[in-house]
């Protein structure tokens, strides 16, 4: 706790927190049903039934609830204590047994709790490693969460080296003070994110409308992504081949990926660890 809230007073870490209980909010029936659908899709699962389940990073909640409802024994686990709260009135509201899911304030850096935690058939970390500040560490630890051939989902920033670095800037500057967090909200969100994104979508023939949908966006919010993307500090990158090595040489073969090639976003895998 002491270290989290240090390092929002130094600047150094995003408020990601206070942005999920924001996004609470939004949270209904259509929400849950695309978040449930995600993680069918992204394990291969359709049920989840007395499988023990771990959401590293939980953040609002959403993923770990639905887990619930698919049937696992739930472990959320987040560094930040507004997430840890927001988890907690989430699962609060609808009524999940302590039994059946557990909520806890922990960081996936911190060795030491980690082992104490045993293991899991789904290991589930999507869009968390990277903003923890040592995402080699954060990796190799969460290796330690998964029983033999037991899953493990991730997601990590695809690495685009100078591009990525400008983003670091950014993020920097967000974080740095009030003034410089409205100068950065007032250039990139109306320009970079609204209108670019809409000129994009008609030079490719979409809708520029139906990016906003919930549809195939796991239940996720444009308006709350565009905060934590422009916020989201720390903040780290890496490419497909660096996840996949590191993987293979600590005993996981990949299951599938999901790759964004040369875009800004989110590269997808699911590994499966093997015997030990």
């Amino acid at each position: 706790m002491e270290n989290w809230q240090k390092e929002v007073k130094d600047k150094k870490r995003f408020e990601f927190g206070k942005n999920w209980l924001k996004y609470r909010s939004i949270i209904n029936n259509e929400v849950i049903n695309c978040s449930i659908s995600s993680l069918k899709s992204f394990f291969e699962k359709e049920t989840f039934k007395d499988l023990k389940f771990i959401d590293i990073g939980s953040g609002s909640g959403l993923f770990s609830l639905s887990a619930a409802k698919l049937g696992a024994f739930v472990h959320s686990i987040d560094f930040d204590l507004n997430s840890v709260h927001c988890t907690t009135l989430l699962k609060e509201k609808y009524g999940v047994r302590d039994e059946k899911w557990k909520v806890e304030n922990g960081s996936i850096l911190n060795t030491e709790f980690i082992l104490t935690k045993g293991t899991f058939d789904l290991v589930y970390a999507w869009g968390v490693l990277h903003h923890t500040g040592n995402m080699n560490l954060a990796l190799k630890n969460i290796m330690l969460l998964v029983r033999d051939k037991g899953l493990i989902g991730i997601s990590i920033y695809n690495k685009q080296y100078l591009i990525s670095d400008l983003w670091l800037i950014i993020k920097k500057l967000y974080c740095s003070s009030v003034v410089m967090k409205y100068i950065i909200i007032a250039m990139f969100i109306p320009f970079y994110f609204v209108i670019g994104a809409f000129f994009i979508d008609l030079l490719k023939f979409k809708n520029p409308f139906k990016r906003y949908t919930l549809k195939g966006k796991r239940g996720m919010s444009y308006y709350f992504d565009w905060f934590d993307w422009l916020g989201g500090l720390p903040y780290e990158t890496a490419t497909p081949k660096e996840i996949i090595e590191l993987f293979a040489n600590n005993g996981f073969i990949l299951v599938k990926k999901n790759i964004v090639g040369n875009k800004l976003g989110c590269n997808e895998f699911v590994f499966q660890k093997q015997l030990s």
